[in-house]
């Protein structure tokens, strides 16, 4: 198309032309700039800063107020490509007369898309981190440079956020450390480059600010306990025919726990009782069973467990007794149960739990014990049950029938069908599960 005679090539053109090169250029740094920043992982980033990488160090930086970042990126980004687009309008109408808007219009969405958007995003996302580090000196000067007109805007769109009923957090934060964790696992999972055992037992640990010990306690009709009124060579007989080491002591009723006695505490007083005495094991009926044991320690069922494991490896103790609001025994719970939210079931010889809770049948049913803790049934068999209404699998069959069911009662709800297969007084003690979607 020959050009009109009044709009010859002359240096305006050619100024105009590099004008917007520049532009998109500037553009193509923002995109890939917002999406490094927004991309990189700060654990790399920190162990980047840690050895001296002084471009990881200002990513850190300027990730830290995540709101003003974007901010200034977008506000410099929608800048250059307004103008870029708005001098290419007047370059191609300047030489192609009134059909120069439509062509500008279709030659910047091309470049803008391609080489201002895909481009550099592209390129960012396939290495944040170094990308992150490049820009994040340049991008701070901006953030700086930007900060009075940022500042205004973000007044201007928390006023109008406001007018729709939405409030923002001034601490709020984009990035949050256990989401990124918890999200690299799942995807690492899906991938094969994380083993279910790994990502089960990262998940558990960070999970347990979000868990209380009514969660996991054992309940107080399953503690085995001892009656302090019992002749101590009944009570030494008791304790050695336990699998547990330590036992609560309890006076008149099973709620008036009086003490919590250590196997070897007891074993040490009888030794010394013996050999102080006339040696005989018969005399050890005299032995103040009370004396020996420990003082018990009560916590409230809505401790989190992460403050519970603290508090254990402070005192020093791995034994707690759980009460109510109203300091009614409620069950009790161990270190070892707050372990195993982490690792997975722990077992020796001596452990009664050490028979599974759960069996795989043919036909893809389930066998599961209602004791057994929605968490892990949902652990074991990458299930996704609800367990805000109950905790045990049994708790959630109640719940949502709303009834005790009787043994060979039916029902389906969550996407998986319940059938009792045991139940004793008012407890359901054994279920069949299978999820609804797989066939018989």
């Amino acid at each position: 198309m020959d050009l009109p005679p009044d709009t010859p090539l002359d240096l305006v053109f050619w100024l105009t032309a590099g004008a917007i090169l520049c532009l998109l250029l500037l553009s193509a740094f923002f995109s890939a700039s917002e999406t490094a920043l927004t991309a990189a992982s700060r654990a790399k980033l920190r162990a980047r800063a840690d050895r001296g990488d002084r471009g990881a160090d200002a990513a850190m930086t300027a990730i830290e107020d995540s709101e003003k970042l974007i901010g200034a990126i977008l506000l410099g980004n929608n800048v250059a490509n307004i103008l870029s687009a708005s001098l290419a309008t007047a370059l191609f109408t300047r030489a192609f007369g009134s059909s120069g808007v439509a062509l500008a219009t279709l030659v910047m969405t091309v470049l803008v898309l391609i080489f201002a958007e895909v481009m550099p995003k592209t390129y960012a996302i396939s290495a944040p981190e170094t990308v992150a580090s490049r820009v994040a000196r340049p991008i701070n000067a901006l953030v700086l440079a930007l900060t009075p007109i940022v500042s205004v805007v973000r007044l201007l769109v928390r006023a109008i956020l406001r007018l729709f009923g939405m409030r923002t957090d001034d601490d709020q934060s984009m990035f949050s450390v256990k989401e990124e964790i918890a999200g690299a696992l799942a995807l690492g999972a899906e991938e094969g480059s994380v083993d279910k055992e790994e990502r089960d037992r990262l998940l558990g640990a960070l999970d347990l600010d979000n868990r209380t010990v009514e969660e996991i306690m054992l309940h107080r009709s399953q503690i085995e306990m001892l009656d302090a009124d019992l002749p101590p060579d009944e009570l030494l007989a008791a304790v050695l025919n336990s699998p547990h080491t330590r036992l609560p002591l309890y006076k008149d009723q099973r709620e008036n726990v009086v003490g919590v006695i250590h196997a070897k505490d007891l074993l040490r007083a009888v030794n010394r009782f013996l050999r102080e005495g006339d040696g005989k094991l018969d005399s050890a009926s005299d032995l103040d069973v009370l004396k020996v044991s420990m003082k018990p320690y009560f916590i409230p069922e809505t401790t989190p467990l992460n403050e519970q494991m603290r508090e254990f490896l402070k005192r020093r103790s791995h034994f707690a007794l759980v009460v109510d609001e109203y300091g009614d025994l409620r069950g009790l719970v161990t270190l070892e149960d707050i372990l195993e939210e982490i690792v997975g079931e722990i077992t020796d010889e001596m452990d009664p739990k050490a028979q599974k809770q759960i069996q795989a049948v043919e036909g893809g049913d389930y066998i599961v014990d209602g004791a057994m803790t929605i968490r892990d049934l949902n652990r074991e068999t990458d299930w996704s049950l609800p367990d805000d209404e109950a905790n045990t699998i049994a708790g959630l069959v109640i719940h949502e029938a709303q009834t005790i069911p009787e043994e060979g009662q039916v029902f389906a709800f969550h996407g998986f069908r319940f059938e009792v297969m045991a139940r004793k007084d008012n407890r359901i003690m054994r279920l069949k599960v299978r999820p609804l979607g797989q066939s018989l």
